[in-house]
């Protein structure tokens, strides 16, 4: 017997909210290891100099502590934010619809910065480097990917802060949702609330954003199980947004 149409569909949504429940997961564990690598080995290192003897030391110590595994994990919030659109969309089409928008923009501008592969090409020129006037220009070139990096640029400030805005759009609408349970809404809504003050604070307020983030950080380990729990459970049903 062929399937009809609408189980087609509802196969289609279960899979991808399967699909976002295994990012989840993993996010859990790139929060971990995270924090493990700032505590062990340490976080991103201030300049050029200092990211170039890393990497000389040790390239695999030198990838975390530029933060490789952000870079990697960050594009698994593509296939979150678009099941969470999925779900909420029969109850809350608009307001779904927006904070996708302002999700995958901030996704990709987040991504879009000068990150960690950049400094590989110098790092290997500056060790190779014959004379100090060559040096100092491979040093200048890396103060200024320093500069506009994932955790400096513009791009990426302004895309991170559109995520977690999105984030609490998202958490927001949970709550009038049967979808998601209030546990996992009121979580995202405490965590990304923190996020989207903390961002702007770090311009002014470095110490209190600092502190902003030592309350966010660990409640990531709470929302990411809540919210896979929740896409799993919805991988295991027929979909809201296949039914409509």
């Amino acid at each position: 017997m062929t399937n009809t149409p609408i189980t087609k569909s509802a196969s289609t949504w279960q899979r991808l909210y399967q699909i976002a429940g295994a990012a989840a997961l993993v996010l859990v564990v790139y929060s971990l290891v995270t924090m493990i690598i700032v505590f062990a080995i340490g976080g991103q290192p201030e300049t050029a100099e200092e990211v170039f003897a890393v990497l000389q030391d040790s390239r695999l110590m030198g990838l975390l502590r530029l933060d490789v595994l952000t870079v990697l994990c960050v594009p698994l919030y593509y296939p979150i934010f678009l099941a969470l659109t999925t779900a909420l969309q029969p109850t809350h089409r608009s307001y779904a619809a927006l904070a996708l928008g302002l999700s995958f923009a901030g996704i990709t501008l987040f991504l879009a910065a000068p990150s960690v592969f950049s400094w590989l090409t110098l790092s290997d020129k500056f060790a190779a480097a014959a004379d100090e006037t060559r040096r100092v220009q491979l040093l200048a070139a890396g103060e200024a990917i320093l500069a506009a990096d994932t955790w400096h640029g513009t791009g990426p400030w302004v895309g991170g802060l559109l995520m977690q805005i999105a984030a609490v759009l998202m958490s927001v609408v949970m709550l009038g949702s049967r979808s998601f349970a209030r546990a996992t809404a009121y979580t995202g809504l405490v965590t990304h609330g923190l996020e989207v003050v903390r961002i702007p604070l770090a311009l002014f307020f470095p110490l209190g954003s600092f502190v902003l983030l030592a309350i966010a950080g660990p409640l990531y380990l709470v929302w990411f199980p809540l919210l896979a729990r929740d896409l799993f459970r919805l991988g295991g049903e027929a979909s809201p947004g296949a039914a409509a």
